[in-house]
């Protein structure tokens, strides 16, 4: 990403994802499927350790995820955060990483097509934040929030998994009262 350009390598994709933040969870007929997630930001790094649980019975998913983020101005034009490059682990990989230090954030992810919404618990309770990833800058620019979309914080770097893992309940109210939110 040197001279300002953002391009794919070998193994790291474009991520074109545009964040929102939700007036509430999705009604439940909304849903289409349901997964618990776990991330543990790993700690000096642009790594994190994810763990899916599908409550359905459909067992689990564990990957190593970097994030290279983006200059904010291409957030701004395009919803392009940065590349991302995933691996997927077996359980004695993702065991082994799990034991270096990191940051745990647990979030329950609704599919309500075309958006994922992530209700969040503990101190972050009362966060619903709807993510909806594009193909291209196109399809990015040209996308009409649905309702219940009650402001865009795609360019909010408060509203990252990585700042999120480490913000407290005070942190939480007062960004969400500047977004006239009070959960």
């Amino acid at each position: 990403m040197s001279g300002g350009s953002l391009a794919p390598g070998k193994y790291a994709r474009v991520e074109r994802e545009r964040r929102f933040l939700m007036a509430g969870p999705p009604a439940p007929e909304e849903v289409t499927a349901t997964r618990v997630i776990t991330d543990r930001y790993l700690v000096g790094t642009r790594l994190r350790l994810r763990r899916v649980d599908f409550p359905d019975g459909g067992g689990s998913q564990l990957k190593l995820t970097q994030k290279v983020p983006a200059a904010v101005p291409y957030a701004r034009v395009s919803g392009v955060q940065g590349l991302i490059t995933n691996t997927y682990l077996s359980w004695a990989e993702y065991e082994l990483l799990s034991t270096l230090p990191g940051e745990v954030l647990v979030k329950t992810r609704f599919s309500v097509p075309p958006l994922g919404v992530d209700v969040f618990g503990g101190v972050l309770r009362g966060l619903v934040v709807g993510e909806v990833e594009f193909a291209d800058d196109e399809e990015a620019r040209g996308f009409v929030a649905p309702g219940g979309c009650v402001a865009e914080v795609t360019d909010d770097v408060r509203f990252t998994g990585g700042r999120l893992v480490v913000a407290s309940r005070e942190d939480l109210l007062g960004w969400l009262a500047e977004y006239g939110l009070r959960p």
